[in-house]
């Protein structure tokens, strides 16, 4: 009798695409696998489309500096145009760090919340493991820099007068010199890779934390409420 060899595992690099079209099963295979993976992954995609598609917004960046200086004008009447200068060089070496790092920062809060949220709904998922279920969970980021980059190529340059008009958010629809910087932080969370990366949250905590789907979901609603507190205290800033 010959032995029936056992099926090859999918690699690693087939959970990146697996998560889009069979999550479930992603999480199913990899509930015990290295969380620093998939988070320093999307790291570098999100970093490198951001430095790939910056041309296209880059007028989005200057309208957002120039109402900033503005402000900052009216505060302080005696800069000169060479400080204004080096600030914009400044904000725009500031903003690409803020974008490489806030994925990893970002993905660390949301598993700690995912793993304290979970517990409450007696999910018998590790802090290893809410760290991965986030990681992976937030794949659906890496489309957020593509379609701000399109909406921007689309779009009138006049129309681009802030950063919320290259969401896919409520907060695109909505003139940001006339509505609350905390309304416009709280429309941003309704982003529609924000909601993806909700539900595969979800999924990842079903999954693994072995609980029903839709505590799992609940769950992860609580999850993308308490990370809505991290944009709401900037925006509160602002103000």
């Amino acid at each position: 009798m010959t032995a029936t060899a056992a099926p090859k595992a999918p690699s690693v690099w087939e959970d990146f695409i697996d998560i889009f079209i069979a999550p479930s099963e992603v999480f199913a295979r990899r509930q015990n696998g290295n969380w620093f993976i998939p988070m320093i992954v999307v790291t570098i995609l999100v970093f490198a489309i951001y430095l790939g598609t910056k041309s296209m917004t880059q007028s989005v960046f200057d309208a957002e500096f120039a109402r900033q200086m503005a402000t900052a004008m009216r505060k302080n009447p005696q800069l000169t145009p060479d400080q204004i200068e080096k600030g914009k060089s400044f904000a725009s070496t500031a903003f690409a760090l803020a974008v490489l790092f806030s994925v990893p920062v970002a993905t660390f809060f949301v598993g700690l919340f995912l793993w304290v949220v979970g517990k409450l709904f007696d999910a018998t998922i590790g802090f290893g493991a809410a760290l991965l279920v986030a990681g992976y969970a937030a794949f659906p980021k890496i489309f957020q820099p593509v379609a701000g980059a399109l909406i921007a190529f689309f779009s009138d340059p006049s129309t681009l007068t802030s950063a919320t008009k290259i969401t896919a958010s409520p907060a695109h629809f909505f003139d940001v010199s006339t509505t609350s910087p905390v309304a416009l932080a709280m429309l941003q969370r309704f982003d529609v890779f924000t909601i993806w990366c909700t539900i595969l949250l979800g999924i990842g905590l079903a999954v693994i934390g072995k609980i029903p789907r839709s505590k799992a979901m609940l769950a992860a609603v609580i999850v993308w409420a308490l990370s809505s507190v991290f944009p709401l205290l900037g925006a509160l800033r602002q103000m």
